[in-house]
């Protein structure tokens, strides 16, 4: 836990917690005020000095709008801490998966990382700080309140009051198990689905529902059971705050009679009450529940996150680099589970080097499939892949590039985005890429390459430009493209295609225009049974099912997008 806090203290940039402290000020008036104006207007209501009771009823009305000021500023200034946090994790993650992927270890749980935990761990972060922060807030102006009102209220209301607190410390231990168990849980479910869900035709196709929903369902049902047995925690610390908000309030009722007979004033008895209604009671529910639920989650998932993607030693032996790239598939089979038709079944195929290949069939037969276990994303079920020599799942991130047919483009700037697979790339080298690939126009519309992106407004087809780009600009010799020009035009597909055709390396183009295999070298006829591959003038005599497509094509039709 320790190293938790001190990771997320250290992520705290001086200033903006300089800044956030400064405006946190104004927001003890209030909080201490607020007790002292109800027993002195009460007290002055009582006696009928009835201006006096206004004049600190009207003080507290300014002390409020002080204290919103503070709070205003507080939370502009809340995500100058926050999302540097957020960024740090976001590459730890990243570099962390790229790091096992070219040890050639799987690390099918990094996804759930950088989607959800990542978000889960900056939301926890930014509840925390304010949760915090408020906490020290209001007990500092209770405190100073209750020893300025009348000192003897503390001694009746503060024990109690630390006493819940420190219970709900005492339980911590056990709610942390739950949420490391509740953690898991969601990897589980997070990879299970992910794999069942990226093949869903391919599922549907092969007629294996049934076995995808009991596939999935197993993890369901293990990730409720964990979000019952924290709802038990929560139950607890119900108890906790019973003991910690509940009987200060309890004491001091019991101990009114005592105090008015030594002096006590009623408008004082009613500050001290209201000092506890108002100030420690809701502060200690809301850090009760922050404690319990957001602390730990911030905990268990931080330390998840520095547990797995922590970056191998460098005396750690690497596998053996691929030696050049050149792509061998040996009776390769792939079936989505035990009882289901394979969606590949003993498919030989050899791509050589610098080769130019369109993969082309109906929807569901697999298209996909294939370029998901030529980059080592789906071990095959049977049979074996390689890539320069070496196992393809072992082959590391740099020696191939997927782009999918759903784009992805980050919160960045321009250059960053096109960079990402080419972090030491000269601006030459970027700006040969961008009018190689055809997004020129694009980049001079998004304000250049020091513009910041954001993918929302965004169409499809720029989304897919801008992968392109970065793709093309990467390292790796083998690229393939699945579905990846979908979203554009025929003449800007062309221009991309043309483009990684001319690039150094080989091509692999899961195909949905006729064009797309025109231009290729060679084509890959995918039927489910009898895959052939050829020239398309070869293909077209030779394959029943190639001429079909063709005709389909030819007629303005498209092959439905791949699975």
């Amino acid at each position: 836990m320790n190293r938790e806090l001190t990771f997320g203290l250290r992520a705290m940039r001086r200033r903006p917690t300089a800044v956030l402290a400064a405006w946190s000020v104004p927001e003890v008036l209030p909080t201490l005020f607020f007790g002292l104006a109800v027993a002195h207007a009460t007290d002055a209501f009582l006696a009928g000095r009835t201006t006096l009771g206004l004049a600190w009823l009207g003080g507290l009305i300014a002390a409020a709008g002080l204290g919103a000021i503070g709070a205003s500023q507080v939370y502009r200034r809340l995500g100058e801490l926050v999302e540097p946090f957020r960024d740090t994790l976001v590459q730890r993650v990243v570099d962390g998966a790229l790091a096992n992927g070219i040890r050639g270890a799987r690390d099918d749980g990094a996804v759930a990382r950088l989607n959800r935990q990542v978000e889960l761990v900056r939301d926890t972060y930014a509840g925390l700080i304010l949760v915090v922060r408020n906490f020290l807030v209001t007990v500092t102006g209770v405190v100073t309140g209750l020893l300025s009102l009348a000192p003897v209220i503390a001694v009746f209301v503060l024990p109690p009051f630390l006493l819940g607190f420190g219970l709900s410390l005492a339980i911590l231990g056990l709610a942390a198990g739950r949420i490391r168990a509740s953690i898991r849980a969601d990897e589980d479910l997070a990879v299970t689905a992910g794999m069942t869900f990226a093949g869903i035709r391919d599922v549907t196709a092969a007629g294996a529902g049934d076995y995808a929903a009991g596939l999935v369902g197993l993890p369901i049902e293990a990730h409720a059971r964990a979000e019952r047995n924290l709802a038990k925690v929560a139950a607890l610390r119900t108890l906790c705050f019973a003991v910690g908000g509940w009987l200060p309030l309890l004491v001091l009722l019991g101990a009114a009679p005592w105090l008015i007979d030594r002096g006590v004033s009623t408008g004082t008895l009613l500050g001290g009450l209201t000092y506890v209604l108002l100030g420690l009671q809701p502060a200690l529910g809301t850090m009760l529940s922050a404690l319990g639920d957001s602390g730990l989650r911030y905990v268990v998932t931080l330390g998840r996150i520095l547990d797995t993607s922590a970056t191998p030693s460098a005396e750690e032996p690497a596998h053996e680099p691929p030696r050049g790239h050149v792509v061998r598939l040996s009776k390769v089979s792939f079936a989505y589970g035990p009882e289901a038709e394979p969606v590949l079944d003993k498919l030989d195929l050899v791509i050589p080097e610098n080769d130019h290949l369109a993969v082309v069939g109906p929807s569901g037969i697999g298209k996909s499939t294939l370029a998901a276990l030529i980059c080592g994303l789906l071990p095959p079920t049977g049979g074996r892949i390689q890539l320069g020599g070496v196992p393809a799942v072992q082959a590391g991130p740099k020696t191939r590039v997927l782009i999918p047919q759903e784009a992805y483009v980050f919160s960045g700037t321009v250059l960053d985005n096109l960079t990402y697979l080419h972090r030491s790339a000269t601006l030459a080298e970027v700006e040969a890429a961008i009018e190689a690939v055809g997004a020129t126009a694009l980049v001079r519309r998004l304000g250049g390459l020091a513009a910041r992106v954001r993918p929302g407004p965004l169409s499809p087809g720029e989304r897919q430009l801008i992968a392109l780009t970065r793709a093309y600009l990467s390292p790796a010799p083998l690229v393939i493209l699945d579905e990846a020009t979908c979203h554009l035009d025929p003449e800007a597909e062309r221009q991309a295609e043309e483009a990684f055709a001319a690039r150094q390396g080989s091509l692999v183009v899961i195909a949905h225009r006729v064009s797309s295999a025109l231009r290729a070298r060679r084509v890959l006829v995918l039927d489910g049974r009898h895959p052939a591959v050829g020239t398309h003038q070869g293909l077209l005599r030779e394959s029943q099912l190639y001429r079909e497509l063709v005709g389909h094509w030819q007629d303005g039709d498209q092959i439905q997008p791949a699975s």
